[in-house]
């Protein structure tokens, strides 16, 4: 008897089902490879930070002879953008229980409070940028101000794209409802936008507040 027939099933037999993901020997599911493919991305934005952080706190008194953080944050505008990304934080987690009970009104309207939030805040730090600038006071001036507004100006960016990743999940759910692939999006960009919560707390004590500390008190 060949190999092919000691192989084969027995008549009438079924083929054994296809078996994916989870050890089984086959392709994982495209929702877990993009489980994992986040998380991997909000990692290497964390390290990318990181070096950013690394490099302002050697660079941040290299003023080469311009103003100095002291004289150059506004702690009150400062207070305020904290104040309006811990709010839009908050309401993107009143959102996510909205979400959960599938509650297409609450949804919209805590996604709608997120989005003004996370755009007055990217109002006042552009203000700031541009009356940094009017004031001579822009990247070029300094190592010191090359490295601040990197660092900050990076997580605008990442601001201002989560703004328009917030904007399309409003109109998936409005238009596809609660599937559970728009879900997983959802909780894969309320996790991108805790995430730039706590990296600009990290930016407000250790840039804003650290900064304008009296020059006796800085390491």
């Amino acid at each position: 008897m060949s190999t092919e027939a000691l192989r084969a099933p027995p008549a009438g037999a079924h083929a054994p089902p296809l078996v994916t993901g989870h050890g089984a020997g086959g392709p994982a599911p495209k929702r877990i490879i993009v489980g994992y493919g986040f998380w991997i991305f909000l990692l290497s934005d964390v390290i990318m930070f990181s070096s950013f952080f690394a490099a302002y706190a050697v660079l941040f008194k290299n003023t080469a002879g311009g103003p100095t953080a002291q004289q150059l944050f506004d702690l009150q505008n400062t207070a305020v953008e904290t104040g309006c990304l811990l709010a839009s934080t908050f309401t993107c987690g009143m959102a996510s229980l909205a979400v959960g009970e599938r509650n297409q009104k609450w949804t919209q309207l805590a996604l709608l409070a997120t989005g003004l939030f996370g755009l007055a805040f990217i109002t006042l730090e552009v203000r700031e940028f541009v009356s940094l600038v009017a004031r001579g006071a822009g990247p070029s001036r300094s190592a010191f101000l090359s490295s601040f507004f990197t660092l900050v100006g990076c997580h605008g960016v990442h601001v201002t794209a989560g703004l328009l990743w917030l904007g399309t999940m409003m109109a998936q759910f409005y238009a596809k409802g609660f599937r559970q692939d728009v879900r997983h999006r959802f909780l894969c960009f309320s996790l991108f936008w805790h995430a730039l919560d706590i990296i600009w707390v990290g930016i407000f004590s250790l840039v804003y507040l650290v900064g304008t500390l009296p020059p006796e008190l800085l390491p």
